[in-house]
């Protein structure tokens, strides 16, 4: 591994590189903080799948592109004369030392969920109005729900054993099928949304990330399904064409 003079060599070569590309490129030249962020969340998304697959070179990969934006911004950011790269970095090591009393002053934690209490009690002291305050507004709906309810439970709004939330989660299935057998198809969607936000519950007690947990499935899905649309291939067919038990026939190939 490098060493922090190396690290620090390098990070010096991005900043530099930033500089000269500001400077002296036409594309790069016309971004603004607004034009950036939806490259941001697209990097982002590609680090996600990077983790999810497990792939250690494209992880690296994919880490440099955010850690670009990253300079980019405060580049901006610089010019404006409104913060740089110190700026940022000063913020989040401040944040951390101040959201960290268990290591950098007198308090003692005897757990994960310790340190969970303490940052959010930290959160609400600094200005905070609700401890739902920091989740993002346009996070994908079944992180966000993932995240209000971390953020929840860790000031003790929760639920104590596993075997409640699943009864939670049989209580909305079955106010989802009464809803169904009514065919009110507002009161369904608001039901359905009550089963995921449980189900979502539910994984957090079996320290499942619901999130990981459905893309690994649309994953699985995704490579069964191609595997059809290769058999059909091969057979000369279309897959519209072909009749149900045979692209069950398929589909158990598949899983196998």
């Amino acid at each position: 591994m490098n060493s922090r003079e190396e690290q620090l060599k390098a990070f010096d070569r991005l900043l530099t590189i930033m500089d000269e590309l500001r400077e002296q490129c036409p594309w790069d030249k016309k971004q603004t903080l607004q034009s950036l962020r939806h490259l941001t969340i697209e990097e982002t998304y590609e680090l996600g799948d990077a983790i999810l697959d497990n792939d250690i070179n494209e992880i690296k990969k994919e880490l440099g592109d955010i850690l670009l934006h990253i300079v980019f911004y405060s580049k901006i950011g610089s010019e404006t004369g409104d913060f740089d790269i110190a700026d940022v970095a000063n913020t989040i090591c401040d944040k951390l030392i101040h959201r960290h009393p268990h290591v950098y002053g007198d308090i003692k934690v005897a757990s994960e969920e310790d340190v969970k209490q303490n940052w959010e009690n930290l959160k609400l002291k600094e200005g905070n109005k609700s401890v739902l305050q920091g989740v993002p507004k346009s996070l994908p709906a079944l992180v966000k729900a993932n995240r209000i309810q971390d953020k929840v439970a860790a000031v003790g709004f929760d639920w104590e054993e596993p075997y409640q939330v699943f009864n939670k989660v049989k209580e909305e299935l079955e106010e989802l099928q009464d809803e169904v057998e009514n065919n009110d198809k507002d009161k369904i969607e608001a039901e359905f949304g009550d089963v995921l936000f449980s189900m979502i519950n539910y994984a957090r007690f079996l320290n499942v990330n619901p999130e990981n947990a459905l893309e690994r499935t649309n994953k699985k899905f995704i490579k069964r399904f191609q595997y059809i649309e290769q058999k059909a291939r091969e057979n000369n067919t279309k897959i519209d064409k072909m009749s149900l038990d045979e692209l069950n026939v398929y589909w158990d190939e598949a899983k196998k």
